[in-house]
């Protein structure tokens, strides 16, 4: 199965994100050979944000984004949304990439599954 995640919330404020982060985590625990993808955009454009500094025993988007890599997850960031933002390129953490709709839109057709936060 394909799963794509599209986020658009920022990453701390309100726990949509890390609620996507949560259950993209556990679908790549229960099933290892699923595809897993998210999408950031808008505000959730800043969950890509390398050297997030959270306090102890507080969750972390990007420890949480890196653990997707990790087991294979892919990563993307609009690229309009980090620049209406001010976010290059160097600022975004090892493994997202930024991407563009014409690429959302592949995803989004190849995917089994969509789920929007």
């Amino acid at each position: 199965m394909k799963t794509l995640f599209i986020l658009n919330e920022a990453p701390y404020g309100n726990e949509k994100s890390y609620n996507a982060l949560r259950l993209a985590m556990n679908i790549q625990k229960e099933c290892a050979e699923c595809e897993v993808r998210m999408f950031l955009m808008a505000d959730a454009s800043g969950c890509a944000m390398a050297g997030q500094n959270t306090p102890t025993g507080y969750y972390n988007i990007e420890r949480m984004l890196k653990s997707i890599i990790m087991k294979n997850g892919k990563v993307k960031v609009c690229g309009t949304c980090v620049e209406a933002r001010g976010i290059k390129k160097e600022m975004l953490m090892e493994g997202a990439e930024i991407s563009n709709m014409k690429e959302l839109t592949e995803w989004t057709l190849y995917s089994d599954k969509v789920l929007t936060f």
